[in-house]
């Protein structure tokens, strides 16, 4: 164990990534101590967050809530400064002082604050996935310029991360997985709630039952994003980039147990499977105290009450959201800025009543070929691109159309 307490930045605390993340924190308080935490709409939560940990910053977007919160933390005595906006998200994630960044705001909004992270070197731990599918190579570039320390956060990815020959793992842009003797990564999918609800019924499916995802706990719009596989289909295109894969180096493998978080398999035929129960604390314990192990408190895997492990290929046609991620990975260019954008429109829709859970892969797939052939040069064109597709994407709701 390190001399001094790694010092923590946690963008998205109040999400189910950074409660979570917190809880190890709170099980190792001479281990860590936490810089900032940052929030959005849960002001209560980030209170007691605050009063718990004692940050030196918290983050929240707007000026009014940023009031709102300082005015109670100063009567309760706290010493926590509150501080609003994107730029201070960036400065709460490349403030010199500390060592590791938990970035696990959801959506667009995480992808800038990230990459200050990167960009100051910094142990990133990655739990969103958009900063990778919006701008996966440049990120990436940014890790390799400043000597950043990336972990993948995901489970999936995480898996993958552990079981991969360690030079690769930590620096994967060396030499592509074949020279390192992988022939492949095999990302395993629990398949959500509509696994194998028939098809003929998707139109009824209701945000409630779109948000109980049978193993994980998770927020809505992730959890609606499992339940249409793009979730999956998200993580492909960051394994693209995370682990320098080409696009025919990955495949999707459905697993309802979600016991086998991901597999490798070697050009000799071994295959090395990362297992666990299904808990976020594990991976997020994993990329904190790299590359030692720590106890996150999580229950132990008990192989026998489990009983069986099935697997299974995935049904395009039940998923096409999975489809359309390996389509917008072969296009390149932006296409992977424009799908996720146009899902993050079409999730909400859902959410809102405003469109039917079919329609969130309509939509996806319209703006897609709607919104086609934009170049992925720079930041500035990749967030011109995000634009275009949400602005598409409101347009088809507004027209009214929706999926047969």
């Amino acid at each position: 164990m390190s001399a001094s307490p790694r010092t923590l930045t946690v963008l998205g605390s109040t999400g189910s990534i950074g409660v979570s993340t917190l809880d190890v924190v709170a099980r190792y308080p001479e281990r860590y101590r936490i810089h900032a935490l940052t929030g959005a709409t849960q002001l209560d939560r980030l209170f007691e967050q605050a009063q718990a940990f004692r940050p030196r910053f918290v983050v929240v977007l707007d000026e009014a809530s940023a009031e709102q919160l300082a005015t109670r933390l100063k009567a309760a005595g706290s010493q926590t400064e509150v501080l609003c906006g994107e730029a201070a998200l960036e400065q709460v994630a490349a403030a010199p002082e500390v060592c590791t960044v938990m970035a696990a705001i959801v959506g667009a909004a995480g992808m800038k604050p990230t990459l200050a992270a990167a960009r100051a070197g910094k142990r990133v731990l990655l739990a969103n996935k958009e900063t990778l599918v919006l701008a996966g190579r440049l990120f990436m570039d940014e890790v390799k310029a400043s000597g950043a320390e990336l972990l993948p956060i995901d489970s999936e990815h995480n898996a993958i991360f552990q079981v991969l020959p360690r030079a690769h793992r930590e620096h994967p842009y060396a030499q592509g997985l074949r020279e390192s003797g992988v022939k492949r990564i095999l990302l395993t999918a629990s398949g959500g709630p509509f696994r194998t609800r028939a098809l003929d019924t998707f139109a009824a499916i209701t945000p409630a039952e779109a948000v109980k995802h049978p193993n994980w706990s998770m927020g809505r719009k992730i959890s609606v994003d499992s339940a249409s596989m793009m979730n999956k289909g998200l993580e492909v295109i960051e394994a693209r980039w995370l682990f320098n894969a080409q696009p025919d180096e990955i495949s999707v493998v459905v697993h309802p147990q979600s016991i086998v978080h991901s597999m490798v398999e070697y050009a000799d035929g071994s295959v090395l499977a990362q297992m666990g129960s299904p808990d976020m604390r594990t991976p997020i314990a994993y990329g904190m105290a790299y590359p030692e192990r720590i106890d996150p408190g999580v229950k132990p895997l008990d192989l026998f009450s489990v009983g069986r492990l099935d697997f299974e290929a995935p049904d395009l046609a039940r998923f096409p959201c999975l489809r359309l991620a390996f389509e917008a990975l072969a296009a390149g260019g932006a296409a992977t800025a424009v799908l996720n954008a146009a899902n993050e429109v079409a999730v909400a829709a859902f959410l809102d009543g405003r469109l039917s859970f079919p329609g969130i892969a309509a939509l996806s797939e319209a703006v897609l070929e709607q919104v086609s052939g934009l170049p992925a040069g720079d930041l500035e064109s990749l967030l011109l691109a995000d634009g275009a597709a949400r602005e598409a994407a409101r347009a088809w709701l507004a027209r009214g159309e929706r999926a047969c």
